[in-house]
Parts: structure tokens; C-alpha cells; sequence
């Protein structure tokens, strides 16, 4: 038998689902095909990662972070790149 590969989001709706307290787990695992060992992975791992959506305003602030940084290096380097270095002078000193 074929097991479904469930999508993040779809996981975490199912994990939610029996931390709620909507469901018994032994009928979540039915209804969705999957074993207990892999409902508690999945709520673990939610548990152990879920406090980085709140760190530091989240992920998509991170990204947004890391995205100004980028544009910052390009624009320092590209700035750079248009200045050639003098003759016989090393790019290190």
C-alpha cells in the first residue's frame, strides 16, 4: 500500500486537529493512514520548531532581513567593482 505524502500544511492541521482534542489519536491515524509514531513526529517537531514564527518577528521578517542584506553586499560590491584598484596595489592591503 502506497502511503500519502502529506504537505506541511496538511500536517500541521492534522497535529492541531488531535491537540485540540477534537479526535482520539487512534482514530486520527486511521482517518488519515498514518501511524502513531508518525502523528507524535510531527507533533514534536512542531512543538520543538514552532516558537521560530515568533522569534524575531517570525519567518517571513527574517527573510525580509536577509533580503536587505543581500541588496546591501550587491550594491557595496557592484560599488566596489566600478572602482578598479590602482596599479600595483593588493586587493588584501
Amino acid at each position: 500500500m502506497n502511503k500519502k505524502k502529506y504537505k506541511s500544511k496538511e500536517r500541521l492541521i492534522i497535529v492541531l486537529e488531535r491537540i485540540k482534542g477534537k479526535v482520539l489519536l487512534g482514530e486520527l491515524c486511521n482517518q488519515y493512514g498514518i501511524s502513531q509514531q508518525t502523528y507524535y513526529n510531527w507533533r514534536d517537531r512542531l512543538l520543538s520548531e514552532g516558537a521560530k514564527i515568533f522569534s524575531y518577528g517570525g519567518v517571513d521578517s527574517e527573510k525580509e532581513v536577509l533580503k536587505q542584506e543581500l541588496s546591501r553586499l550587491k550594491e557595496y560590491f557592484n560599488t566596489e567593482a566600478s572602482h578598479p584598484l590602482p596599479e600595483g596595489r593588493d586587493i588584501l592591503g
